[in-house]
């Protein structure tokens, strides 16, 4: 899982795609709450670790970062470790911006990313009914919970 305070900016980055908004995220790289969830949970499924440990807010080569690619980094990590993405459910939790004119387009960008078919990537989004710092407009977050499948054997190295 992901979290972003708001800040100054018109628009938020959610799952690789540009969502307009009255707010941006104050975040390291681009705040992209969606990809570092999907991000921690590829690592994690595959007993590598986290975002921080790979993508430290400390280092200056990271700031501003599209998250897009630090999620093709993630997968290049997995493949030489011969796993596959087998399916992958995201979780949106936000009061706005709302994402479902943007659905598509952030499954789409989801699946190219983990070189799979839109059909084995799910987006879903859901407000906390007014309660916590989402519900007060601070933020947002997003969950994300994926299968790896073991379909080759480890690089050596």
């Amino acid at each position: 899982s992901d979290v972003h305070a708001f800040g100054p900016g018109d628009s938020v980055m959610i799952a690789g795609v540009p969502v307009p908004h009255s707010r941006g995220v104050i975040a390291h790289s681009d705040g992209d709450v969606a990809l570092h969830a999907l991000c921690d949970a590829l690592l994690g499924a595959a007993g590598l670790g986290d975002i921080g440990m790979h993508f430290p807010d400390s280092d200056p080569r990271w700031s501003g970062a599209d998250s897009r690619e630090l999620t093709r980094h993630v997968m290049a990590l997995l493949r030489a470790r011969g796993y596959a993405v087998a399916n992958a459910d995201l979780t949106i939790l936000a009061g706005a911006p709302r994402i479902s004119r943007h659905r598509d387009a952030m499954r789409h960008t989801v699946a190219q990313l983990l070189a799979v078919e839109d059909h084995q990537v799910n987006i879903k989004a859901t407000t906390t009914e007014g309660l916590g710092f989402i519900g007060r407009g601070e933020g947002l977050a997003a969950q994300a919970v994926v299968l790896l499948l073991q379909i080759a054997p480890a690089s050596p190295g």
